[in-house]
């Protein structure tokens, strides 16, 4: 019976029936040692009738094992591997060494996990329990984590339990509950149930020191007893009674005792091997309730994790450096050879360069199944080990952590290495690997001053190298909107030359461009775009070349190489790219007026890069989000995506800032409000991103708001600057919102806006269109001509509806009431009843692709896919995916 757990018993309840009802779900118990975090999985266990469970844990010598925590976990079931589709079969098989190492991106193994808790939750709901997850190894931790976010109809609860303090199990968008000391009567209730004959002073000493956390309430009679008492923390005094308990074994106990410790992955047969005494000592230790056996699986198990820590803490250095050297010795020629790696490390007690080249050997083994943080400690290790490789270690480590993306670590490792490669052709890759880290935290200044000194220094003897090093910077000084940066990068393109090759080409259109000088001189940007494509460059340089191509008016051009990098990213299951190309696609989409697209594209590049940990691309995708939801007019959903872009938890770098700010300054021109309309503008095409494509795009925005605003002249300088990009870029959709401009700031209105019009009509998107038809029809309206500016207002009216931007379609309808005309509104479309992700697998179910093919695609499960077109049918007016070929899912 669990004491005092009413409410977190009820709160597991609910979560494992949902689980037999169909539904999913996870939930993360927190709290500190013994406060019955693994006793209330305990009776999620025995309270599954009927369901499947897995149980699992981390393993605290395990930590820096790549996937070690979810190969125990998923042991039992790796029969199912066979049903899964191919890459994610062949990325879990090499995870956990089943198979030979493949180049997956990390995220693939969380897909794969996700699909094979759907597989076995098929025929009957699942339970997973993880305990000690502040000890899961990071890879473990991240799948496990990837595939509870998107648990959706998989039948299947997920629960975590993890210890308060340091290394914290960091779960963001799981629920979490966080469980306190039990009740005074609770509390009483526990100890009587365990011993009803403790004196009366014993028994209020120990309900008064344990503050109501379980185990201390059993354990803490003994330490009582033993005389124990004084200021040691809990958790200590709780240690004490367990290594009193340990002290009273037989020698040969203990010495087995402290090999299961210092091992603690529990398996008997390295324990006996390493062990100078049989199996016959350990029975003392199960019979006082300090582990157990499980015969089946023939692991042994501590109690408690402070069980273990007792015993290891209370051998002497010497005990323990043994105990680490016989369990290297038992696992030689094992398969567990990074395992006895970190034994050979852990039994060192200075530079040993046996135990580092284990640890490289490890390290690499790591990197290759994609555990690049326990790659980045094994290399780390290593070099501490070895005087000789420390520098080249140091390195692989800094770019085991990046690829890991652990930017503090990596610059820690960074740093450390610097003085050991300075000079040496490592330094290439020592620059590029720190400067990754500092950009990727917002430091560009200091990223740029790394890779320049690299280049000027003249330790590149190869241009391309160099070229490509100064990519790196150039991308920084852009995003920055620092012109001194540009400044310093551009000199050194110029120094080291480059010839006329496409990234070359890209680097001086971003310089140009971030320097606002002209670009004449250069070849045209299609055919840079062209030219990179043939070329096979990598993608993230077609993301920069897209994004260039956008601000040079090639929004189709743009689109079309964003689809295709997007999907073959898709294919090659390239998760971690996932957030940068969707982002890049949905910055084309938004741009073209494709607004639903745009949404499906920029939520799920949200969700990946959340889920990876890739802050600017998350903010940035957040800015796309905002500005849609602004063109809807929903001023919640605006203002808290607007919030998301900002900077936080100590990043200094808000890349999706100056979109939130267009997107704020949008909202509030809808709603009337034109003044602060303009202040938000104003920051973004004044600002130091005003070269970016918001600071370009947003400026008939600001021209409206200062117009309404009665200030025109705030309005200047900014549509001089639009003027002009619409005549370098002669565009039409460009030239039609700068002829609008005019419409409302210089004379000949009516000109303007009918010049706008024949525009749009070559090119429309449908929002902007509609911006132009409604001011034309205001401009009629206040001219007294009603009947042309009903024609114009009813189109305007349509056309907002069409696109669900509320507040402009009020602003149309009421401007049509004072032209004295009252028109039926048209219904909604067929599409305005889905989410994004609904209009996505609606759409990829019309084409024929299979819940299987689609959840691959998408990264969720196929049960998923069918759950979503489940909702997604009655709203559509269909019964089965067979009639959705017929409907307009492009509108």
């Amino acid at each position: 019976m669990l004491h005092g757990r009413s409410s977190e018993l009820a709160a597991v309840d609910r979560l494992v029936r949902a689980a037999r009802d169909g539904g999913s779900g996870a939930l993360v118990l927190r709290g500190e040692p013994g406060i019955g975090k693994s006793a209330l999985l305990d009776n999620a266990a025995s309270g599954a009738d009927g369901m499947r469970v897995l149980r699992g844990c981390g393993i605290e010598f395990e930590a820096e094992l790549p996937f070690a925590g979810l190969h125990l976990l998923l042991r039992p079931a790796l029969d199912g591997l066979a049903g899964l589709p191919e890459p994610q079969r062949r990325a879990l098989e090499s995870a956990f060494g089943l198979g030979p190492a493949v180049p997956a991106d990390r995220m693939l193994v969380g897909l794969a996990v996700l699909s094979l808790l759907s597989e076995l939750a098929a025929d009957v709901p699942l339970l997973c329990l993880v305990d000690d997850a502040q000890w899961l190894d990071r890879p473990s931790a991240e799948a496990l984590l990837f595939a509870a976010r998107r648990l959706g109809a998989e039948s299947t609860a997920m629960i975590f339990a993890a210890r308060d303090g340091r290394p914290a199990f960091i779960a963001p968008g799981l629920p979490s509950l966080t469980l306190t000391g039990l009740a005074p009567e609770a509390a009483a209730a526990l100890v009587d149930e365990r011993d009803a004959t403790l004196p009366p002073d014993v028994r209020a000493r120990v309900l008064a020191e344990a503050a109501g956390n379980p185990l201390a309430l059993i354990e803490l009679p003994l330490v009582l007893d033993a005389g124990t008492s004084g200021p040691l923390p809990l958790t200590d005094r709780l240690q004490a009674a367990f290594h009193g308990q340990v002290a009273r074994l037989p020698a040969p106990t203990r010495d087995l005792l402290l090999l299961a410790a210092a091992d603690d992955s529990g398996e008997l047969a390295v324990i006996l091997r390493a062990a100078p005494h049989d199996v016959r000592h350990l029975p003392p230790a199960i019979e006082a309730g300090l582990v157990r056996l499980d015969e089946a699986d023939r692991r042994l198990a501590f109690r408690h994790p402070l069980v273990r820590a007792a015993v290891y803490q209370g051998a002497t250095l010497d005990q323990r450096l043994a105990a680490h050297r016989a369990l290297a010795e038992a696992l030689a020629g094992t398969e567990r050879a990074d395992l006895r790696a970190w034994h050979l490390a852990a039994a060192a007690t200075g530079t040993d360069e046996r135990a580092a080249a284990e640890l490289e050997r490890a390290a690499t083994q790591a990197a290759e199944r994609n555990g690049h943080s326990a790659a980045a400690a094994a290399y780390e290790r290593a070099a501490e080990l070895s005087p000789h490789a420390r520098g080249r270690l140091f390195v692989q480590a800094a770019e085991s952590a990046l690829a890991a993306g652990e930017l503090d670590r990596a610059r820690t490792l960074a740093e450390r290495a610097r003085p050991e490669v300075r000079g040496t052709p490592l330094g290439r890759r020592l620059a590029r690997a720190l400067a990754a880290a500092l950009s990727g935290q917002g430091a560009f200044r200091q990223a740029n001053l790394v890779l320049i000194e690299q280049v000027a220094a003249g330790r590149d003897d190869d241009p391309d190298a160099a070229l490509g090093t100064l990519m790196d910077a150039v991308g920084n000084a852009w995003f920055a909107g620092d012109r001194d940066m540009v400044a310093r990068t551009a000199d050194q393109l110029d120094a080291i030359g480059g010839g006329a090759g496409p990234l070359r080409l890209v680097q001086d259109w971003i310089v140009s461009l971030a320097m606002e000088r002209s670009t004449e001189g250069l070849p045209p940007m299609g055919e840079v775009v062209a030219a990179a494509r043939r070329g096979h460059a990598r993608p993230l340089h077609l993301m920069h070349i897209a994004g260039l191509g956008l601000i040079a008016g090639l929004d189709y051009q743009a689109y079309d190489l964003m689809a295709e990098v997007t999907a073959e990213t898709r294919a090659a299951g390239k998760i971690g790219l996932l957030p940068p190309a969707l982002y890049h696609l949905a910055v084309a989409e938004s741009t073209l007026g494709r607004h639903r697209d745009a949404a499906g594209s920029a939520t799920e590049a949200l969700t990946i890069a959340e889920d990876t940990g890739q802050w600017q691309w998350s903010s940035l995708s957040a800015g796309v989000l905002a500005y849609l939801a602004a063109v809807e007019g929903d001023e919640e959903r605006c203002r808290a995506l607007a919030a998301r872009t900002r900077s936080s938890n100590g990043k200094i770098f808000s890349p999706g800032a100056p979109r939130a700010d267009w997107a704020l300054g949008l909202l509030d021109l809808a709603h009337g409000r034109a003044e602060r309309a303009l202040e938000h503008l104003e920051r973004v095409a004044e600002g130091p991103a005003r070269h970016q494509l918001p600071g370009q795009r947003c400026a008939p925005d600001l021209v409206e708001a200062a117009v309404r605003l009665g200030s025109p002249e705030r309005a200047a300088e900014p549509y001089r600057r639009f003027a002009e990009l619409a005549r370098r870029l002669r565009r039409a959709a460009v030239g039609a919102l700068a002829e609008r401009c005019a419409a409302l700031l210089e004379p000949g209105a009516e000109d303007h806006y009918r010049a706008a019009l024949r525009l749009h009509e070559q090119d429309s998107r449908t929002f902007e269109h509609a911006r132009t038809e409604l001011l034309y029809g205001e401009w009629l309206r206040r001219a007294r001509r009603k009947a042309e500016a009903r024609t114009h207002l009813t189109a305007a009216l349509e056309r907002f509806d069409r696109v669900g931007a509320r507040p402009w379609a009020e602003r149309a309808d009421a401007e049509l009431h004072a032209t004295g005309l009252t028109i039926r509104r048209a219904a909604p479309g067929v599409l305005a009843g889905l989410t994004p992700q609904e209009l996505q697998i609606v759409r990829l179910a019309a084409q024929g692709l299979s819940n299987r093919d689609i959840a691959a695609q998408l990264f969720i499960s196929p049960r998923t896919v069918g759950h979503h077109l489940y909702k997604a049918f009655p709203k559509l007016g269909v019964a089965s995916r067979g009639e959705l070929a017929g409907l307009p899912l492009h509108e």
